[in-house]
């Protein structure tokens, strides 16, 4: 199973990729994308029906981990398309549409608020109940979405799961949204240029520990502001560096590779010294 899921995320990802650089209209873009995606689905789905799993682990990690990549994915990328369609003419009806939809995405984190603290502190204790096909408790947050899926390909709350991925991606277009409407190319423009040479993993790694560290404006900066600020200072095209973020934070070991080199570059270095 996790070869044949790694292949096809692999593939998907890379076509998602290629179309997102070939396609000129965003909203033919988006289309395609939602279709590659289904396709992919689809594949996922009639191998999973035909083998099977090995045992309840294999089946908890597919519903709770693997299904929700590609389904956050669907959601997302649907979820840009009704906003890009629906998107109303004008900075100010634009701003309220916008901020209407983040009022949508906190609603269904308040009503989700249980599960999110069980799925964000990693606790599995009720996983046998969420990612088991054919297992629900009417009382753990059920959405009627539930009822009316296939539940030969369904359990409990792998959606909620993919819905809370893809909530996090959401959030973060709007806001970029909202971002690109206010001026601040002024703090932005300066004509020294350094190129950075390292990776856009490392350069996203080193912004965020600086941002959770506070050491701009004493974590009052925005983000996406101190993310704009080192692309343009250092010539590099994060792109969706949040994205890359999330992969970063579900590392399952050396979550701050990049970070760490530092450190113990710089000790060496120090080291060096000390002994001429």
């Amino acid at each position: 199973m996790e070869k044949f899921y790694n292949e096809t995320l692999s593939k998907l990802e890379m076509e998602i990729k290629e179309l997102e650089i070939e396609a000129d209209c965003s909203i033919q873009r988006i289309e395609a994308v939602i279709d590659i995606i289904l396709k992919s689905l689809s594949e996922i789905k009639e191998y999973v029906l035909n083998r099977g799993f090995k045992n309840i682990e294999e089946e908890i990690h597919f519903f709770k981990y693997q299904k929700p990549t590609i389904i956050s994915k669907l959601i997302y990328y649907n979820a840009i398309y009704k906003i890009e369609t629906k998107k109303p003419y004008g900075a100010k009806p634009i701003k309220k549409y916008l901020n209407k939809e983040l009022k949508k995405l906190k609603r269904f984190f308040d009503h989700n608020l249980d599960f999110y603290k069980y799925y964000r502190s990693n606790n599995s204790f009720l996983d046998e109940n969420f990612f088991i096909r054919g297992k629900h408790d009417i009382k753990l947050w059920l959405d009627t979405y539930y009822f009316e899926s296939d539940q030969t390909f369904s359990t409990s709350h792998d959606y909620k799961i993919a819905k809370i991925m893809a909530n996090d991606l959401i959030q973060v277009y709007i806001e970029d949204q909202l971002y690109n409407n206010k001026d601040h190319r002024d703090i932005l423009t300066d004509p020294l240029k350094l190129n950075w040479t390292g990776s856009k993993a490392s350069m996203i790694e080193l912004i965020y520990a600086l941002h959770y560290q506070g050491i701009f404006d004493n974590g009052n900066t925005d983000i996406r502001l101190i993310a704009k600020y080192f692309e343009n200072k250092f010539n590099i095209d994060l792109g969706d560096f949040y994205h890359t973020y999330l992969e970063l934070r579900n590392r399952k070991v050396n979550r701050t590779k990049f970070l760490d080199s530092l450190r113990d570059g710089l000790i060496r270095k120090m080291d060096d010294q000390d002994e001429r």
